[in-house]
């Protein structure tokens, strides 16, 4: 698997490229690169399958590297130490990144999802999709991507009624009745959401306050939804829950 390195500052780098030398022996990692120019004409000369990828480079930005190519026909994982609105970008589009400094499990996780990914040759609009999003303000993000086994879903936000968690996985309640299930955690979705007034209203709730219809005084507390659904609302979370509502 032929990659590039992406990064600004040399000693990362050098800590990239030797973290993957002794943990990833199935990447080959044929250049390097400090900035966006240098970054684009190694992309489209060594045509890699694999980018890793600086956020935050100086005055300029991994995404401007992605900008600049006419085409990516390559998987990417970031690598950033900060950035959050970045970040919040790439959570959105189901990419994958890594924060610094790299965790040698998240690296290798990391490395062999791509490897999967490029041995099923599944091909995802999702950088493309990153890209339209860093076009808008923040607030007005308006969808997410939804990593399935077989597909990336590119749902909008206002179609989710609520998410429920199952273990380490998580179901998505749509308005057209659809059930999907993704293999996230609900807490992932919790704080990615919660910027665009998803509430948890319990562990293993996550609820679009659009569709909520009536807060229900039964069992200390129960939110009924326009679907019919009820939703339980945990006693720490009552309080917070009742003040969101109150603000719609």
């Amino acid at each position: 698997m032929k990659a590039i390195l992406i990064d600004d500052e040399i000693s990362n780098l050098e800590n990239l490229r030797t973290l993957l030398e002794k943990h990833c022996p199935q990447v080959n990692i044929v250049a390097a690169a400090q900035n966006v120019n240098d970054a684009v004409n190694a992309i489209e000369i060594y045509l890699p399958d694999l980018v890793f990828l600086d956020i935050q480079m100086g005055k300029q930005t991994g995404f401007d590297v992605l900008k600049a190519l006419p085409h990516r026909n390559f998987e990417v994982i970031f690598v950033t130490a900060y950035d959050q609105y970045g970040i919040q970008a790439v959570k959105f589009a189901a990419l994958d990144y890594l924060l610094k400094p790299v965790d040698i499990d998240e690296l290798k996780t990391a490395v062999n999802k791509a490897s999967q990914k490029l041995a099923a040759q599944t091909q995802t609009s999702q950088l493309d999709f990153l890209l339209q999003q860093l076009k808008r303000p923040e607030a007005t993000t308006s969808k997410i991507a939804l990593p399935m086994q077989s597909e990336i879903r590119y749902i909008a936000l206002s179609e989710i009624i609520r998410c429920e968690a199952d273990n380490t996985y998580t179901f998505f309640y749509l308005t057209d009745n659809e059930k999907i299930l993704v293999s996230k955690s609900l807490k992932e979705y919790a704080d990615l959401l919660k910027p665009n007034g998803f509430l948890r209203t319990h562990q293993s709730h996550l609820v679009n306050p659009a569709f909520v219809k009536s807060w229900l005084k039964e069992d200390g507390g129960v939110l009924l939804l326009a679907s019919g659904d009820k939703i339980p609302i945990s006693k720490p979370n009552r309080e917070i829950v009742k003040q969101a509502l109150q603000q719609l």
